[in-house]
């Protein structure tokens, strides 16, 4: 079988599409076509069902590309234990995390990491999916749970905490809420449907109530980030974690008796093929280290 066309197959499977796949590889989308309709040809079944709106894997094409994209994973491993015989660490780390925890507290302290390793290549891929480590989405994670796959190395780093918040001038507005039933007067700004994670951080839709009654949400907004500027703007009250609201906010931090709001360990993780990795092994000592100076 054609290597490049394999690849060439494996970009569009996973683009959904000729022109991002033409885009990805560097090639129009007609070369990439022609491509695509010679290894249809040279293996004799259809690899793709075609429609107007994008590209949708044949079965026989499903099989081909669950067997490239595991060949593909296993040359990125190799590729980087290779790099990774070099003296220096060098080239590419993608890191991924959640949207909040990645724009809040990790941006703001890679460039350090940066000028220590400057031969390093960070990519940073913020998503509230979980990317495949062992299919290598990425290279290293921060999570906000403990990871369930058996080859993955773990290593905690700190504690999320949540508190409800409000912005002043919706305060003096609306009051203070001193008890559960006072939040029914008052308008909830919630995550919406949360990642299977992230349990119960909408927890103030349904404390204090019973029989499975919940409160109506004045908002959902399905980013903690998105959930701190409507805060801000005085929209309602929020239940969000400590990091993403910081020690200079003049947001109110508002206590209720008897409230637990939720909490969630962060751990940072790599599969285990990266566990020689000069690259992954120097990320790890500096995140470690600055999670012990940061605890939310």
């Amino acid at each position: 079988m054609d290597w490049d066309k394999l690849r060439v197959f494996h970009a569009v499977a996973a683009a959904g599409s000729f022109t991002h796949a033409g885009t990805d590889l560097g090639l129009s989308q007609s070369a990439v076509s022609r491509q695509i309709s010679a290894l249809e040809q040279e293996l004799r079944v259809p690899l793709f069902h075609r429609h107007a709106r994008g590209l949708i894997l044949t079965e026989q094409g499903e099989v081909l590309y669950r067997t490239a994209h595991d060949v593909f994973a296993k040359l990125a491993i190799a590729k980087t234990r290779l790099m990774d015989t070099r003296e220096k660490p060098t080239g590419e780390l993608r890191i991924t995390t959640t949207v909040g925890l990645g724009t809040i507290w990790l941006t703001p302290r890679i460039a350090e990491f940066i000028e220590l390793y400057p031969q390093i290549n960070v990519t940073i891929l913020l998503e509230d999916r979980e990317l495949d480590l062992a299919m290598r989405e990425a290279d290293v994670a921060i999570r906000l749970r403990r990871p369930t796959q058996p080859d993955l190395i773990q290593r905690k780093l700190f504690t999320v905490h949540y508190h409800v918040y409000a912005a002043p001038d919706y305060l003096r507005k609306n009051g203070m809420p001193e008890s559960f039933d006072d939040l029914d007067n008052h308008k909830l700004i919630t995550f919406g449907t949360a990642p299977g994670y992230l349990t119960n951080v909408n927890w103030l839709e349904t404390v204090g109530k019973e029989n499975g009654r919940t409160r109506p949400s004045a908002l959902k907004v399905n980013n903690v980030y998105g959930q701190r500027r409507a805060v801000e703007a005085g929209l309602g009250i929020a239940s969000m974690p400590d990091y993403i609201v910081g020690a200079d906010s003049k947001l109110i931090q508002i206590e209720l008796p008897g409230a637990q709001p939720p909490e969630f360990d962060t751990y940072f993780v790599y599969p285990e093929e990266l566990k020689q990795s000069k690259r992954v092994g120097v990320f790890r000592d500096f995140i470690v280290s600055r999670a012990r100076e940061w605890e939310f």
